[in-house]
């Protein structure tokens, strides 16, 4: 599968840069654009049969994201503590 586009909401992208995660992000987007699972920590969220994923941006934040038409939607950021 070949991922054509990433797609975040403006929402998105204002938690990030309120927190100053855009580098650490951006970082992790690669690893999983790039198929490098285990370096971004990929990992299928429950119930399984919905095929939403997350993915490891620092130890303390997600993003939790799915793929449609071979395009990336990241759904949200959220404070996994």
């Amino acid at each position: 599968m070949i991922i054509n586009n990433v797609f975040e909401s403006d929402d998105v992208l204002i938690y990030l840069e309120k927190r100053n995660l855009i580098k650490q992000y951006k970082k992790a987007k690669n690893f999983i654009l790039l198929w490098y699972f285990e370096n971004a920590s990929l990992k299928k969220r429950e119930p399984k049969d919905e095929d939403v994923y997350y993915f490891r941006i620092n130890k303390q934040y997600r993003a939790i994201w799915y793929i449609e038409n071979n395009n990336f939607y990241i759904l949200e950021i959220h404070d996994h503590q």
